[in-house]
């Protein structure tokens, strides 16, 4: 992964906008080469266990598939090393909401307890867009227990494999209207964002603030993502 050096070197940092903000930038956490590698893969059904083609759910256009177990070496390593960065912040985050910190060190102990739930299907997945296709508005929760951020990688090249095709974060603060943030990607760059509620300092203490993400309507050509879930489905 070209970007493990540089998300070590900037860790404190890109934790601090993620904080603030809710979403914070990776650029070029994956090479040019793995990036095609995973867009490659994607006509490959025995790496996955559904296709899911949003149009019949009204999730928007365009088709996404999750990853079966085992998952690949690279996605494996991706979300190990991510949630053992994440999880201090996810603690922080549960604290500051009035809930015990419950996230442990290493994705398999965190794991180990989603499947004790029932929770037991992989939910890293690949998206696929077209022309004219898009993400609604969502939230990716999968079960009752949730790990509170999530990362998705951009692996196509805009301006010249797409257009159009933005990635879209909102915020609802209480009683105000949303909020919502284009994030700018390159093929390669991630975005970490909060799944469902991150907290806010207020007057009165720390607030929730409902976030959800989507993709904007792609103009031209095909746009490839891979999304790292950390919270596995029922």
């Amino acid at each position: 992964m070209n970007g493990e050096a540089l998300l070590e070197e900037s860790l404190d940092t890109f934790l601090d906008e993620l904080d603030l903000h809710g979403f914070a930038l990776l650029p070029q956490l994956l090479t040019a080469s793995e990036c095609q590698g995973f867009t490659k893969s994607y006509s490959k059904s025995e790496l996955f266990r559904s296709r899911i083609v949003m149009a019949r759910y009204n999730f928007g256009r365009g088709e996404y598939q999750y990853f079966d177990y085992p998952l690949p070496d690279t996605i494996q390593t991706l979300r190990q090393d991510l949630y053992e960065r994440l999880a201090p912040l996810a603690n922080s985050w549960a604290n500051r909401l009035g809930q015990p910190p419950c996230f442990p060190r290493t994705l398999k102990t965190y794991l180990d307890r989603c499947h004790r739930d029932g929770q037991t299907r992989p939910t890293p997945l690949m998206l696929k867009y077209g022309a004219d296709d898009y993400n609604c508005l969502h939230q990716d929760l999968y079960g009752d227990r949730y790990f509170p951020l999530q990362v998705t990688v951009l692996l196509s090249e805009p301006a010249v494999e797409f257009a159009g095709g933005e990635f879209v974060v909102t915020e609802q603060r209480p009683r105000m209207q949303s909020r919502a943030t284009v994030v700018p990607l390159v093929r390669g760059d991630a975005v970490a964002f909060a799944v469902n509620e991150r907290p806010v300092a207020g007057k009165r203490g720390y607030y929730r603030v409902k976030m959800r993400h989507g993709i904007s309507t792609v103009l031209s050509g095909n746009r490839y993502a891979l999304g790292v879930i950390f919270h596995d489905a029922k």
